[in-house]
């Protein structure tokens, strides 16, 4: 087994997280990863160690093999970030709690995010010009006016011009705030995860592969029901330039598009248009940390998900027909050996 050696402590705690997933009790499972760890494989576990294992059958095992390497990983992981946070002397009680308790490496990374190292964005610049306090106070008080606000912050040496840098300037600094809200984050996926559809276009209807892709040029299908094999074809499709593929929302209208996640976003950062002055502008901020923050994010998260499950079951469907073939009587009904 090549994952990486965790304590004692959190090695029994996936022994019973993964007895819970395959149904078995955390002895057994304590057995079979000894096993692995010497580097017994699982066909020769579940041929020849029955008596060990009490019984787990080969595709318990299989499970357990992949479960035991993806909480090892998050283990190790989650100490790193707690490591590198906790240098920087940002870890508080409240952020340690959170990481302890994150269950998937998504859920981890999304508490990182704020804590990454990252070139030097266009928020971070504007902080460093000095229009954070615009920000601030544009967000929490909508009654005032934008353009008198930002007439004050005008530097054209820290490149900010005129009131419309200012104010993009600003917009940028809450943008990437909200774009590292976790919270937010793991609402936006779990609506996507939910209630979203895989959509696919014709790019190119004069490409040499783009016929027999036809059945996916104006394709919507719930994103939680989509089948392997349509999920591959889509992807094989936007590999071959024929198709463009997305994640989008339903719309009350009917159409694909933005707008459910872009309230789900205002509705987390507390803003309703109230027709203030400042309204236009926060709505702005909204909607550009849907559309230029997150979406691309999301989205390419979840199409690795539904790419990645796509292959495990297509995977298994192969695997069961071989099976079946392997095991056909080799002259039909034919009697080949009798006693």
């Amino acid at each position: 087994m090549s994952s990486q050696k965790i304590n004692t402590a959190n090695e029994a705690a996936i022994s019973q997280k993964i007895a819970e997933q395959i149904e078995a009790n955390p002895k057994q499972v304590s057995a079979a990863v000894q096993m692995l760890d010497a580097g017994d494989t699982v066909p020769f576990i579940s041929r020849y160690r029955k008596e060990a294992t009490g019984g787990l059958s080969d595709t318990q095992l299989r499970l357990l093999e992949e479960r035991l390497l993806y909480l090892r990983e998050l283990e190790t992981r989650r100490a790193a970030i707690l490591g590198t946070i906790d240098e920087m002397g940002k870890l508080d009680d409240i952020l340690q709690r959170r990481i302890a308790n994150a269950e998937t490496k998504s859920e981890l990374e999304d508490l990182y995010l704020p804590f990454k190292k990252k070139r030097k964005t266009k928020g971070q610049t504007a902080i460093a010009a000095g229009l954070e306090p615009l920000a601030d106070s544009l967000w929490r008080d909508a009654s005032q006016d934008p353009q008198l606000l930002a007439a004050e912050y005008i530097d054209a040496e820290s490149g900010y011009a005129d009131t419309k840098a200012v104010l993009d300037g600003a917009k940028y600094i809450l943008m990437e705030r909200f774009a590292e809200d976790a919270t937010l984050i793991a609402r936006l996926r779990d609506q996507l995860l939910e209630k979203g559809y895989l959509c696919a276009a014709l790019i190119d209807e004069k490409a040499a592969d783009a016929e027999k892709f036809q059945d996916y040029f104006d394709y919507q299908e719930r994103y939680s029901q989509v089948p392997s094999h349509r999920a591959l074809a889509v992807f094989r499709g936007r590999n071959a330039g024929v198709l463009s593929a997305s994640i989008k929302m339903q719309q009350a209208d009917g159409e694909f598009g933005d707008e459910a996640c872009v309230s789900t976003v205002a509705s987390h950062v507390g803003f309703a248009d109230a027709g203030a002055p400042a309204d236009r502008w926060r709505e702005q901020v909204v909607s550009w940390t849907w559309k230029v923050k997150l979406s691309t994010h999301l989205e390419t998260d979840l199409m690795s998900r539904l790419r990645t499950a796509a292959e495990e079951e297509a995977i298994k469907v192969f695997a069961n027909n071989l099976k079946s073939l392997l095991l056909a009587a080799p002259a039909g009904e034919r009697c080949t050996l009798g006693l």
